[in-house]
């Protein structure tokens, strides 16, 4: 059965997946930071749903998750260039921050498969 995207979800659609292996020492200080940026993120124009996920079990190297759908290429566009004056101003420099916790990221921007 060919995978179809939902009707509220337009076919313009791309999801931004960052997956993370990060110490458990480090997890609530590096959840606590996605939370805070997730939340950023949904008030940015053309998001439509973004969520933190931490690893219950499996045996994935992973153990958190952010996930973020949006509307098309353009918001994709505006929230990063959004994102890169807010860190900016708070002198955030996510790859540092990574850095500091011994975090390794693995980051991708997704379309549905029609």
């Amino acid at each position: 059965m060919p995978v179809t995207a939902a009707k509220d979800h337009p076919t313009t659609a791309l999801y931004r997946v960052d997956k993370f292996t990060v110490p458990a020492h480090a997890v609530d200080a590096f959840v606590a930071q996605m939370k805070r940026l997730q939340a950023t993120l949904q008030a940015q124009p053309g998001c439509l749903h973004a969520t933190v996920l931490t690893q219950l079990g499996g045996p994935g190297r992973f153990n958190v998750l952010t996930w973020v759908e949006w509307q098309d290429q353009a918001s994709v566009d505006q929230a990063a260039a959004a994102m890169q004056r807010q860190f900016a101003a708070e002198g955030f420099d996510p790859k540092a921050f990574l850095q500091q916790l011994g975090a390794e990221a693995d980051l991708g921007l997704y379309r549905a498969v029609a």
